[in-house]
């Protein structure tokens, strides 16, 4: 069948909205809802509510950002984190790669994205100035910045160095077992786990 002619126009929309999401094509966004077809109703109701509910009620923790269905996450929440360890990172598929790797016990920080001039993006979209105000309360002693060794991640690095620097606080970043230009998500676990039991000082990560 011609994908471009279709015997439905539900079909042809429901299509058209799979083919919106990243990395799927009209070919695949046809064979998911042909798939979904195929299922019975009270299945695919099922996974139609899922997305309506996630996207009406997900919150972002009030203290590190991340992806929670309370105001502060689980995360936030859990006492026996070593509390005065903050890992800095891009968005929530870091957080779950780091956790993956079972080597660090310490809080968060979800910026929200990197400083990406191309793409509109600057320090003001992220949630630097909240990560500020943390080390600012006095009870953080580490930051390890753990953003994708991109140019954009290393701009977004220094500018966060530039702004605790003076702070009473350590900079730490993850050692180049990442390899340069490598995002977090798709660094095997036990590398990215080395590259963060053995961070080093961001100064020193900067030819110093």
């Amino acid at each position: 069948m011609n994908i471009d002619k279709y015997p439905s126009k539900l079909l042809e929309n429901a299509v058209n909205e799979f083919s919106k999401l990243p990395g799927i094509g009209r070919k695949s966004a046809l064979r998911l809802v042909l798939h979904l077809l195929k299922q019975d109703v009270e299945a695919v109701n099922y996974f139609g509510n899922s997305l309506i509910q996630l996207r009406n009620e997900i919150k972002h923790c009030r203290i590190c950002h991340n992806i929670t269905d309370f105001e502060i996450c689980p995360i936030c929440n859990n006492h026996l984190r070593n509390r005065s360890v903050i890992c800095v990172v891009e968005n929530i598929r870091d957080v779950m790669s780091i956790e993956n790797t079972q080597q660090f016990n310490g809080l968060y920080h979800v910026l929200g994205g990197i400083i990406s001039p191309m793409d509109g993006i600057g320090p003001a979209d992220l949630e630097i100035e909240s990560l500020v105000k943390r080390v600012e309360k006095g009870e953080i002693i580490e930051i390890i910045l753990a953003l994708s060794t991109t140019m954009e991640g290393d701009t977004t690095n220094f500018y966060i160095y530039r702004k605790l620097k003076d702070k009473e606080v350590r900079l730490t970043t993850l050692a180049r077992g990442v390899s340069v230009g490598d995002e977090l998500e798709y660094t095997d676990e036990i590398t990215l786990g080395r590259s963060l039991a053995n961070r080093v000082p961001y100064e020193t990560s900067m030819g110093k």
